[in-house]
This record gives C-alpha cells, sequence and structure tokens, in this order.
C-alpha cells in the first residue's frame, strides 16, 4: 500500500514540476477551465486532473506540452512525451480557483515587489476586476453548488496592509453573516500588526496563511527586499496564539538556490510555534525569470520530482514529531492539495 502511495506521488510531482498538458483541439472539455490571478499558476488557462485520489492543477495548451490527455474508451489518459504516463485521469472541476472551494484573490496589484510573484504583471484583461461586493455575491453564488465545502481569500497589497486587511476583513464578515456556521473560512493576507490577525478572526475567519516565502534571510533580502522577515515571523506567532495550533500555515517556496537543510530548518521552526508549513515549488516562467535572476545573481534551476518527494517526506515527519497534520486544515492549499505535495494526503 505505502509503496503504491509512493509510486502516485511520484507521478504527482513529475506532474507538478512538469511542462504543460496538451489538449487535442477537438477535445471538448466537461468544466470550464480556470485562470488564477494568484499562485503558481498565475495567469495560465489551467485543469484539475484527478487521479486514484491525488489531483493536481495544469497549464494547459492546445498546441504542445510535455504532456497530452487523450480520450480513449469513454475515458481520459495522460501520456508523457508520447509514452504512457497514467491510465486514468479525470477532470474535476474547480468553483473558484480550487476545486470545492470558492477562493477569490482579492487584489493583483501591490505596493511590494517579491521577485517570484507574477500577479501584478499579469494583463489587465485576465485580472478579473473584482470588487468585495462581487466577490461576496460570487461567494454565496458558489455556495449553493454540491461540492462546495469552503471559502477562502488571499490578496496582494494595494495602498497599505492595513487597507487591505480591512477590505478582507469586511468580506468575511459579510459572508461569515450569511453561510452556514460549519462552512470554514481560510484567510492569507499580508499583515504587520497584531491587529489585523485580530481582526480577521473577529471576522469569523477559521485559518490563516502567513506567508515567510523563503527560509533563508539572504534570498529573503534579494527576492523580499521591502518585507520584513522577523515581523513575519512575529505575526505567525501571534497568530498561532489567536486561531490555534495547526490553524496557521505559511509557504516556504523552494527553488531559489536554498538548501534542503534551510528549509526543513525552517519547517521545524514553524511547527515548534504551532504553524504548518507549506512546501511550495517554484514556478519559473517568462514574467519572473529575469527579475528573479537579476535579485539572486545566479541562474535558476527546475525543482526536481524527486527532491520534492524527499522534503514532503521529510516534512511529514518533522510534523508527526511535534503532533501537527496538514489534515487539521479545511481551507486553502493544504486542502486543495492541487499546487503541491502535502504530507498526510499526497504521501
Amino acid at each position: 500500500m505505502e509503496a503504491r502511495l509512493n509510486e502516485l506521488a511520484k507521478k504527482k510531482a513529475i506532474l507538478i514540476t512538469g511542462g504543460a498538458v496538451k489538449i487535442p483541439h477537438d477535445l471538448k472539455l466537461p468544466f470550464r477551465l480556470s485562470r488564477s490571478t494568484a499562485g503558481p499558476g498565475a495567469g495560465a488557462p489551467a485543469v484539475v486532473l484527478s487521479f486514484q485520489g491525488l489531483r493536481v492543477k495544469k497549464a494547459i495548451s492546445r498546441d504542445q506540452g510535455e504532456f497530452e490527455l487523450i480520450q480513449k474508451d469513454g475515458k481520459f489518459v495522460l501520456t508523457r512525451n508520447g509514452e504512457p504516463f497514467l491510465d486514468s485521469v479525470e477532470i474535476q472541476p474547480t468553483l473558484y480557483h480550487s476545486p470545492e472551494q470558492a477562493f477569490f484573490n482579492i487584489e493583483t496589484s501591490c505596493i511590494y515587489d517579491c521577485k517570484f510573484c507574477v500577479s501584478k504583471k499579469l494583463d489587465p484583461r485576465i485580472t478579473k476586476g473584482l470588487n468585495p461586493e462581487k466577490i461576496i455575491e460570487m461567494i454565496l453564488d458558489a455556495s449553493k453548488c454540491n461540492d462546495f465545502k469552503a471559502v477562502a481569500l488571499t490578496s496582494a497589497v494595494v495602498g497599505s496592509p492595513s487597507e487591505t486587511v480591512q477590505k478582507m476583513t469586511y468580506i468575511v464578515s459579510r459572508v461569515r453573516e450569511q453561510l452556514d456556521p460549519k462552512i470554514p473560512i481560510g484567510v492569507e493576507p499580508y499583515v504587520d500588526n497584531y491587529e489585523h490577525i485580530e481582526m480577521l478572526k473577529a471576522a469569523g475567519a477559521d485559518e490563516i496563511k502567513i506567508n515567510i516565502e523563503t527560509f533563508d534571510r539572504d534570498i529573503f533580502k534579494k527576492v523580499c527586499n521591502k518585507l520584513e522577515f522577523d515581523t513575519i515571523i512575529r505575526m505567525i506567532q501571534y497568530a498561532v496564539r489567536v486561531f490555534g495550533v495547526g490553524k496557521v500555515c505559511s509557504n516556504i517556496i523552494v527553488g531559489l538556490g536554498e538548501t534542503d537543510e534551510n528549509v526543513l530548518e525552517g519547517v521545524e521552526y514553524l511547527a515548534r510555534l504551532g504553524c504548518v508549513a507549506t512546501i511550495r515549488p517554484l514556478k519559473i516562467n517568462d514574467l519572473n525569470r529575469k527579475g528573479l535572476e537579476e535579485a539572486l545573481g545566479y541562474p535558476l534551476k527546475p525543482v526536481s520530482p524527486d527532491r520534492l518527494l524527499r522534503l514532503a517526506t521529510e516534512q511529514k515527519m518533522i510534523l508527526e514529531l511535534y503532533q501537527l497534520s496538514t489534515l487539521s486544515f479545511k481551507t486553502m492549499c493544504h486542502a486543495c492539495t492541487c499546487c503541491d505535495i502535502v504530507p498526510f494526503r499526497d504521501i
């Protein structure tokens, strides 16, 4: 059983770190495409592919791709470079951005300039121009769907962190008033004072994600030069006090030139605080490669599937040591699983 799961997780890691999925021109997809404005696949049309309990969100192309989705005998199969890869896959619908979640990016413009982020570089035609009232309306509409399980909100920072948190708090409070109280709400803000965290919790948020981005301080200074590493750590510590152990998570991006030892040091440091890391493989593309490599001073290499699996396996052992699990999360990335190898869910 474990060997089978590891083999499936390896295939998922290959998909996460690999290229686009080609879809034949004459193939009609059963669900609308997702086009995210935040996260690893921001800007690209994508579908969620599920196989034997695992799922991954992949950019698609009608012209070329490392993988190809083929309809055969009434089902979908996936090939890789022309060779069989998965003998049965399903296309899973997204509500908004994620399967089973109404997950919205409130703003794409940003006062910060994290070199890996492409949200504010996207074509204005695909950033959707949503406002709080429209987001609230779309969440409530999504709540009528049979597969609706959670709400999640993220945002770039427009004006100031306080202005953006106020906008997020308003959406959370309005949605919480009208949804079943059992529906969890997750928030992924940039916060720089304790009041922001208290406001979001008081409004009705159940889980929070505060991203440290990288645990390598030298890399952090180069790619997040307008942010404060120690402030983020303090916010994570306080968030655990407010939201509880196992209700706070934080991205650690891999692929910026950091060592495995540094990543796992970060995973354990966060675990000691009661926070569960999300190990997120960097997506390098034409929108972020130049800025990243100029800031870092060296060329970047793609994250390998083996590295992703190795880190996830080590992370699982660390989380077990601190009696933490990704299974305590019902919203955002740990619940979605589409972009990462998630301990306790994928391995």
